[in-house]
């Protein structure tokens, strides 16, 4: 990274506007998560969210990556989730129907066509993600016996709906913009800012343990701190367990393997042209965190509609073990999951998670990462891999290369994915001690990668704005 560089570009009115804009982007986007949902009396449904929150791997993680939009029961409670999915679904129809496939490849008009799509798709998603989790609210608030609980209208139904479903499209909107800044992805950036403004929480609650001496003090080389030894000595182990896996994360994301093409020599005219090589960059983990978001979306939803069959009839056995067995164990549940003891669902949810991350790593890598198109275009441009035949050979040889990068790199993205039920495995079944933290794999993934994303799209605009200071300096 050029930092030098990317400090220097800040004096550039181009630059200096696009990273206003995106900051005043995100400020909106955090005040859309304070604007409550229209519907009766919003400290009833905030009432029902707590629990909610309290019983439910699956709420508390909707609540992250809203950025706390469900808690407040704001109108950006269904977040980006109806996009991620509709992306999801038109990507797996892009590889399932030929004509769709070829649009694909049919430059940015093909591309802007299917995003188009994928937009129109988000609508009915948003809507019928909206109506079930104000279903499950309202009959967890009568469920609860929560006071001020109504009978909503169907107008009342109608405008919640409505103004839920708009607060998703606004969510869509605003990622789009901050894409067309170019300094960055705007869904990923999104994402990002919902985990990082729920740090303040995090801290708070991890404090509160802290400086709990109900267990005794800390004696710490003569002198007595009035901190809990327990959770001192567990948050500075996560301390150092972090930066580890923080610095793995970073080299995870870094790594790759280094293609040399070459351009054979042609002659027009008294001008030669080619006979240079040049590289093709294939990273470890080409998905970056897609496959991570894809496979929770997935699987959010059983336990969404284990919770509306619930909320629909109690007593059905089949919604209370669709939302038991899809929703993550953690020490907020644990109870609640195996009031006996742990049995084999525990390892249900994080290997189902598990497969998916890499099912989901290879599926996005081959989207992102067409061989039969790199083949081509080289062809085309009279490039070549030594010791390798143009077109399909040069196909087959790249789709070898990707599969072995992706074997790993998705194996290392799913144990990634895994360190939260490691560590509540660890804590809560081995040791039998539920403090509530984890390392989570999750967070820190789209956290670390989405940083690394910025800064290198910020370090490539920083250079396009500087190159004529540049320019400048080097014929001095």
């Amino acid at each position: 990274m050029h930092f030098k560089t990317i400090f220097k570009s800040l004096k550039n009115k181009d630059m200096l506007k696009r990273v206003f804009i995106i900051l005043g982007i995100l400020v909106a986007y955090r005040l859309l998560a304070h604007i409550p949902v229209p519907m009766g009396d919003a400290s009833t449904f905030k009432e029902a969210i707590s629990n909610l929150l309290e019983k439910s791997d699956f709420s508390s993680f909707l609540n992250l990556i809203s950025g706390g939009g469900l808690a407040s029961f704001s109108i950006i409670l269904v977040g980006i989730s109806p996009y991620i999915t509709g992306s999801i679904i038109i990507q797996l129809l892009t590889k399932a129907i030929p004509s769709l496939e070829e649009l694909s490849q049919d430059g940015e008009a093909g591309r802007r066509k299917i995003n188009q799509w994928t937009r129109m798709l988000t609508i009915p998603l948003a809507i019928v993600q909206s109506i079930a989790y104000i279903f499950i609210l309202y009959q967890s608030a009568v469920s609860a016996n929560i006071a001020g609980t109504f009978e909503p209208t169907a107008s009342d139904w109608i405008l919640s709906v409505t103004a839920m479903t708009a607060g998703s499209v606004i969510l869509m909107w605003l990622g789009e913009l901050i894409t067309e800044q170019g300094v960055g992805n705007g869904i990923s950036m999104i994402i990002f800012a919902s985990i990082v403004s729920q740090f303040p929480t995090t801290i708070a609650s991890i404090g509160s343990a802290l400086f709990d001496t109900t267990q005794g003090s800390l004696n710490l080389f003569g002198l007595n701190f009035p901190v809990n030894p327990v959770v001192f000595w567990i948050i500075v182990g996560f301390a150092i367990a972090m930066l580890i896996v923080i610095y793995f994360l970073v080299k995870l994301n870094e790594a790759q393997r280094i293609v040399t093409i070459n351009y054979a020599k042609r002659v027009h005219g008294n001008t030669s042209y080619g006979g240079i090589k040049s590289i093709l960059p294939i990273k470890l983990i080409a998905a970056g965190v897609i496959p991570v978001i894809f496979a929770t979306a997935f699987l959010s939803l059983p336990a969404l509609v284990g919770q509306v069959i619930t909320s629909i009839n109690p007593e059905n056995t089949f919604g209370a073990t669709l939302t038991s067995v899809f929703t993550a164990p953690s020490a907020n549940n644990f109870q609640q999951l195996y009031p006996e003891g742990i049995n084999g669902q525990w390892f249900v949810y994080p290997t189902v998670y598990f497969i998916l991350v890499i099912l989901f790593t290879y599926f996005y890598t081959s989207i992102i990462f067409n061989t039969n198109e790199i083949a081509d275009n080289l062809q085309k441009q009279g490039g070549f891999i030594e010791g390798v035949r143009p077109g399909a050979t040069t196909s087959k040889y790249l789709g070898k290369v990707v599969n072995r990068l992706n074997l790993f790199g998705a194996l290392a993205l799913g144990l990634i994915a895994m360190l939260p039920f490691i560590t509540d495995y660890i804590f809560i079944v081995l040791l039998g001690y539920p403090i509530g933290l984890s390392i989570s794999g999750t967070g820190l993934l789209i956290v670390v990668t989405v940083a690394l994303e910025n800064l290198r799209s910020v370090d490539s605009r920083a250079l396009m704005v500087t190159y004529d200071d540049f320019s400048n300096e080097s014929q001095d």
